[in-house]
Formats: structure tokens, C-alpha cells, sequence
């Protein structure tokens, strides 16, 4: 009996809803959804959590440590204030924590000014705290600057960049291949042998050749765009294949050969019957792509073809590591290449959870 009401209750949802159940069950996807959120969240409020400019450099803190944290005032007591600890050259001219001089890490203070969303002015910060004892989270870079904020502020660019660059990707790679699958005949040879013609060419080695040819001179938001338009452009054509073959077997439904006696236009039938029947696997290749459109963003940056100073991405902040000693004696130079890593495995992991919850087969 509890059998058959559990059938019937399955029977009652949603295909939406019996994905989200079989998503839920899967740990490791919805600890990557989550991790995803709120690295977004941080890339949104960059620069509310920032406490300084990523332009802001001070010289004489150069290769700064991350800033020591007390919880005592400076007689010894005990505060529910955290206390930032001074810092000192020692005989290696290295700086060290000074525990003899602290100053109050306030909260929700005035700084430099922004716009929320683009579209709110604010100078609200998340923390701040005297000049004398500045708080660096991860320390600072050969210029005395903050990583923490140039961190928050690459966020913007390197996860954006695999939202945008997917989108354009997709929209390319679902139009062709929904066009090419459903017209077959001259039009699906000359549009596959396109594809066939992109896919051909070594994508790494075409994204360097692309980049090369940017002069230095441009701006770095439009170097930003071209970055995008050089990455969707290598990575649609395998799609469109993928897309063509569902269309194929589409077209031959019964659905589709109705609305084609109706007299439904060619475009109206692909978009409305062609094309959902590939959304399934659009989501979960779409979630499952990304993370290479990051990764190709951070190593352009890092070959110093993509985004260039003083715009900061976790690509160009991970060049700094290229130095053996610097590598090695300043640690926290690679915070950027752990964010790539978790930001990579999360959206693995999401995927992975997407392509079993969408999969008829092995819901449970």
C-alpha cells in the first residue's frame, strides 16, 4: 500500500520537481550549487566587502602577510572587538606581526566610493580600520596592494566571463544545430562541414593567435568583450553537432509532422519543438562547460594576452606566481588559483548532480 502511494505521488510531480528530488539526494551537487552562490554573491558585492581600491597601492607594504587578528585591547583584556596587529621589518627585511601595536577593525565604515549594481552610489564598506594598521585579509602583491580586494574584484570578471561567453555559445551552437538537424540536405552538409572546420583547428593555439593580434592599447573593458566573443567563438561548433543529432531524431516525431500539416513556419516548429527537446542536455553541457571558459579566461590573462593591469582577474593575479622564490616564500600569491579550483570543482560537481537528475533512468 505504501508502494503504491509512493507511485502516485511521483506520478503527481512535475518533471522540474522530480529533478529538484533526485538533485537534493546528491551531496556533492548541492554543495557545489551552494559554494557556486556564494562566490556569485561575493562577485555582486565586490566591492562592498572590498576595503580598498585595486588600484591603491602602498610601496613600502610590499609582499605584506595577511594581518594578523587579536581578540584582546591593547591592555590585555578580552573584546568582542577584533584588533588588527601592526607590522615591522625584521633583519631580513621581511615583515612580521607587531603585537605592541593594534587598531579596532570597525564595521560598515566610509571609503571609497562605488556603484552598487552599477546603479546605487555608495561608500559603505563591510570592514575597515585605522591607517596605521591596515587589514590585509591575504596579504599584499609586489606593489603593496590589497589581494583580498583586487580577489573580490577579479570574481567579476573571471565568473562572469563563463556565464556570458555560455550564453553566446549556446545560442550559436542551438540555432545552427537546431536549423541544421531539421532542414538536413544541402544545408546541414554546408553548416557541419563549418562546424567541422572549427573544430579542426587546435582551440588553445587559436585563442593565442586571436589574442595576439588585440593591441595593447585597448581598453580593458573591451578587451574584456573581445575575450568573451574569442572564447564563444572557438566553442560553439561541437555543440551544434551535439544539437543536430537530437533534431534529427526530433523531426521525425509525430508532433513535428502536425504541426508541419498545420502549416506552422519552419522557425516557429524548430523553436517550439525542435529545441526543447534539447534543453536537457543544453543545462547540464552548459553547466559542465564553464569551468572551461574560466580556465581559458585565467590562462590568457596569465600568458598576459587577456585581461591586463590594473584591471584584476584570478588569471593576470596568478602571473605574480611565476617566480619560484616569490612563490614560495608568499604563499598567499596563489589565493586566486584556489578560488579557480573550487569555482572548477563546484561547477563539476553541479553538473554531475544535473546529469543525473535529469536523466529518466536513474531517478530513484
Amino acid at each position: 500500500m505504501a508502494a503504491a502511494e509512493g507511485e502516485d505521488t511521483r506520478a503527481s510531480l512535475t518533471p522540474g520537481q522530480l529533478a529538484w528530488r533526485q538533485l537534493r539526494k546528491n551531496q556533492f551537487a548541492m554543495a557545489g550549487g551552494t559554494i557556486l552562490c556564494l562566490l556569485y554573491l561575493m562577485a555582486i558585492f565586490a566591492d562592498f566587502l572590498a576595503p580598498y581600491r585595486v588600484d591603491l597601492q602602498r610601496r613600502e607594504l610590499f609582499y605584506h602577510p595577511p594581518t594578523a587578528i587579536a581578540w584582546h585591547d591593547p591592555a590585555g583584556h578580552f573584546s568582542l572587538r577584533p584588533y588588527a596587529l601592526g607590522t615591522r621589518r625584521n633583519a631580513d627585511r621581511d615583515l612580521v606581526p607587531d603585537p605592541t601595536v593594534r587598531g579596532p577593525i570597525r564595521f560598515l565604515v566610509s571609503g571609497y566610493s562605488y556603484r552598487l549594481f552599477g546603479i546605487i552610489p555608495l561608500n559603505v564598506h563591510l570592514f575597515g580600520s585605522d591607517e596605521r594598521t591596515p587589514v590585509f585579509l591575504l596579504g599584499t602583491d609586489s606593489l603593496g596592494r590589497d589581494v583580498f580586494s583586487r580577489l573580490l574584484r577579479g570574481s567579476q570578471i573571471s565568473l562572469s566571463v563563463g556565464l556570458i561567453a555560455i550564453a553566446i555559445t549556446f545560442s550559436l551552437g542551438l540555432s545552427v544545430g537546431g536549423i541544421s538537424g531539421y532542414y538536413g540536405g544541402l544545408v546541414d552538409n554546408l553548416l557541419m562541414r563549418l562546424c567541422e572546420i572549427l573544430m579542426s583547428v587546435p582551440s588553445f593555439y587559436l585563442l593565442l593567435a586571436l589574442a595576439a593580434v588585440l593591441p595593447p592599447s585597448l581598453s580593458p573593458q573591451l578587451t574584456y568583450l573581445l575575450i568573451i566573443a574569442i572564447l564563444s567563438f572557438v566553442g560553439w561548433a561541437g555543440l551544434a553537432r551535439v544539437i543536430r543529432g537530437i533534431a534529427l531524431s526530433a523531426r521525425e516525431r509525430e508532433y513535428v509532422e502536425a504541426a508541419r500539416a498545420l502549416g506552422i513556419g519552419d522557425m516557429k516548429i524548430i523553436r517550439r519543438h525542435i529545441l526543447p527537446n534539447t534543453f536537457t542536455y543544453a543545462i547540464v553541457a552548459a553547466t559542465l562547460s564553464v569551468p572551461g571558459y574560466i580556465l581559458g579566461e585565467a590562462g590568457l590573462s596569465f600568458l598576459g594576452l587577456g585581461i591586463r593591469e590594473p584591471m584584476p582577474s584570478w588569471g593576470n593575479m596568478l602571473a605574480a606566481a611565476q617566480n619560484l622564490e616569490v612563490l614560495t616564500k608568499y604563499t598567499w600569491i596563489l589565493a586566486p588559483g584556489y578560488f579557480i579550483f573550487v569555482t572548477v570543482m563546484a561547477f563539476n560537481f553541479l553538473g554531475d548532480g544535473l546529469r543525473d537528475a535529469l536523466d529518466p533512468k536513474l531517478r530513484r
